[in-house]
């Protein structure tokens, strides 16, 4: 099959949703299919077989900010890159995101897969209501990544909606040769700012033991204030790293800490931890509880504890569990071990395989089934 795969963000910032898009297509490519990226790209785009469209802007957005490219170069750039490459299937992520994909939406020249990704409130999509829903019945099947990302788009437009879980390529996680520490580690990857909860850690981690060391990775508007109020010679601020320093990190820490407050339809980071059997602590949040303790694509729960949850926004108890799973060898080996056959629950390959059924489907004219688990969720 000829596939495009149009992301609304640029490949060069990092994000959860360009992580699945690049995954997404190394899988679809090993498998033989002519799978292509079309996105914005800030520098030189990040593998051969990606479609660059040009430099993004930065957009407030659901508590982050989001580097869109909805500029007309990028769309006559995009136009241009779908008349040339003929795709028999597009598969769009947020479709209803200024830019590349929705311009798709109105263009729609072959058969469109659309999978939602966002959660949390977003004033646009009910300002909007009627152009989103309009643009929700072009696509041919709409995907939702979990009940947080529905609950955010089916009130503005008409289902039926799939749901399928993220997915995460498994080996660079777990084959990553650890960095190395001279103390008790943990870990923040995220970007800085106040959804994901840094400020968080860094006030639990005023009141924890002498020897541990924390490393701050990412960065954001929020960064400089952040090292000003936190001087702590045991904080050591990384930057921005490229995803082999990420997986060494993530494999060398003892625990990995996601202390957000919310927006987080689906805890992508938390597997990605798990996989690479390191411990997480992490905020009690529904994104992040359905990873950690939900029903997982095969409709089964954990069957041992697989991250210790804490109330979002409480340094003291944040700090606590922290103390406690660094000082438990049990604890943290436990965790480890449930992390990690947690994550391969959520290998990248098995929601391919649901993706290329959805994919033929449509080709073939045939209703997907949606009748196994990831199940269909009902319109409300």
């Amino acid at each position: 099959m000829r596939i495009g795969i149009i992301c609304p963000y640029s490949l060069t910032v990092p994000g959860g949703v360009q992580n699945q898009v690049m995954a997404m297509a190394r899988s679809l490519r090993s498998r033989g299919h002519e799978a292509r990226v079309l996105a914005p790209c800030d520098g030189a785009p990040p593998a051969t077989f990606v479609t660059p469209l040009g430099a993004s802007v930065p957009n407030p957005a659901n508590g982050s900010v989001a580097p869109l490219a909805p500029d007309p170069p990028a769309q006559f750039r995009l136009l241009a890159a779908l008349r040339h490459e003929r795709f028999e299937l597009l598969h769009l992520h947020e479709p209803a995101v200024p830019g590349p994909c929705m311009t798709t939406v109105f263009a729609k020249p072959a058969p469109m897969v659309g999978t939602f990704h966002a959660a949390g409130e977003i004033p646009a999509y009910g300002a909007l209501a009627p152009l989103a829903r309009w643009g929700g019945a072009r696509l041919d099947e709409r995907v939702v990544v979990s009940e947080e990302a529905l609950a955010l788009v089916d009130p503005v437009m008409d289902g039926p909606w799939t749901k399928l879980f993220n997915g995460i390529e498994i080996a660079p996680w777990r084959d990553a040769t650890p960095w190395p520490t001279e103390a008790p580690t943990v870990l923040f990857l995220g970007r800085h700012e106040p959804r994901k909860g840094l400020p968080v850690l860094l006030e639990a981690f005023e009141s924890t033991p002498g020897d541990l060391r924390l490393w701050v990775a990412g960065e954001g508007e929020n960064t400089p204030e952040l090292r000003r109020r936190h001087p702590d010679r045991r904080i050591e601020w990384l930057g921005r790293i490229d995803d082999t320093e990420r997986e060494r990190r993530m494999a060398g820490a003892d625990v990995f800490c996601a202390p957000s407050l919310g927006g987080e339809s689906f805890g992508i980071i938390l597997l990605e931890a798990m996989a690479a059997g390191t411990p997480v602590v992490a905020s009690a949040i529904p994104g992040y509880e359905k990873v950690a303790a939900a029903a997982g694509p095969d409709g089964t729960t954990p069957d041992a504890p697989t991250a210790r949850l804490v109330t979002p926004g409480d340094p003291a108890a944040l700090s606590s569990a922290l103390r406690e799973v660094l000082g438990s060898a049990p604890e943290a080996e436990e965790l480890a071990a449930a992390g990690r056959r947690r994550a391969a629950a959520f290998d990248m390959e098995v929601l391919v395989d649901r993706y290329e059924e959805i994919y033929r489907n449509l080709l073939d004219g045939v209703a997907v089934d949606r009748s196994a688990p990831p199940t269909r969720l009902p319109s409300r």
